[in-house]
């Protein structure tokens, strides 16, 4: 029986002249992101406050995971072009702060390791003011590959665990949890003054103390940045609620997640991994300053 939502899941329509802007140019420019891909709730506020998560790669994942709207299927060769064509519609669109990150392409020898290093190096080009933040898969735990992405120096590096170890047989098939714990302690190990970034999905009937575990895992692999948000089944196809967990829950798990020694969390129902991401870039800007490479 499906589950009804309840109101402090309901969001208001977006407007504002940021949003229209953003809007008509994704739509006149053919661009991809993770915003609409996946049915984001949060795009309005996210894209009147000037950020936006691009998707690059396609849109057609090699994973088909049970809870993502992104369609699985056979990619498409990468486009040469695109890294140019992302980081042109960020200078022209004067954003803040961009979000990039992708289908996990598992076809690639490098994971698609390369086109994220020339997708930053294109922002850092055409809109140096913009801070950009990178959302990748586990790169089939490839270090090298891992090694690319950091020679391009992003501001923040985040890799998504989603949930806990025990649902990844039901929720994220062809995912392992250690292989993305080791990820993020080598991108600490490599370096050490990059803020690092994690998300998890709740509500698919993770424990509490399941939570936990994975927030110590977190920590202890560096990591000093969290999202904590509601799952919401994108169709019935999808992998099913079973518990809509209130606001207050949320401020709870925020408060332990701090408490364990996380430099910042976003918790709530409508929390996802690119949600208010501006203002982590901002609180990790002294951070940023030390991991940004000298300019040639």
């Amino acid at each position: 029986m499906t589950q009804r939502k309840p109101d402090w899941l309901k969001v208001r329509f977006p407007t504002g002249p940021n949003y229209t802007r953003i809007d008509r140019y994704h739509r006149e420019q053919g661009l991809h992101s993770v915003c609409r891909s996946a049915a984001c709730p949060n795009q309005g506020e996210c894209w009147s406050a000037g950020t936006a998560t691009f998707m690059i790669l396609g849109d057609r994942c090699t994973r088909s995971c049970a809870f993502c709207n992104v369609v699985g299927g056979t990619p498409a060769p990468p486009d040469p072009h695109e890294p140019e064509k992302i980081a042109t519609a960020i200078a022209e669109l004067a954003l803040r702060h961009a979000v990039i990150t992708a289908v996990t392409r598992d076809d690639l020898n490098d994971g698609g390791a390369t086109h994220f290093a020339a997708v930053v190096r294109a922002i850092r080009h055409h809109a140096p003011g913009c801070t950009v933040e990178l959302l990748i898969s586990d790169l089939g735990g490839d270090h090298v590959a891992l090694a690319t992405i950091l020679h391009a120096a992003p501001d923040i590096l985040g890799h998504n665990l989603e949930t806990v170890p025990r649902l990844y047989p039901r929720a994220r098939q062809g995912a392992v949890y250690s292989r993305s714990l080791k990820l993020l302690t080598a991108v600490k190990a490599s370096a050490p003054h990059l803020p690092t970034k994690s998300g998890l999905m709740l509500g698919i009937g993770e424990t509490a103390d399941e939570l936990k575990g994975v927030f110590a895992d977190l920590l202890a692999a560096g990591c000093d940045r969290l999202t904590l948000g509601q799952y919401l089944a994108p169709t019935r196809h999808h992998l099913p609620v079973e518990r809509y967990l209130p606001p207050e829950e949320f401020a709870a798990l925020r408060s332990t997640a701090l408490h364990l020694g996380f430099r910042h969390v976003e918790a709530g129902p409508l929390v996802r991994s690119s949600y208010h991401a501006g203002q982590q870039a901002l609180a990790a800007a002294g951070d940023v300053r030390q991991v940004r490479p000298p300019d040639d």
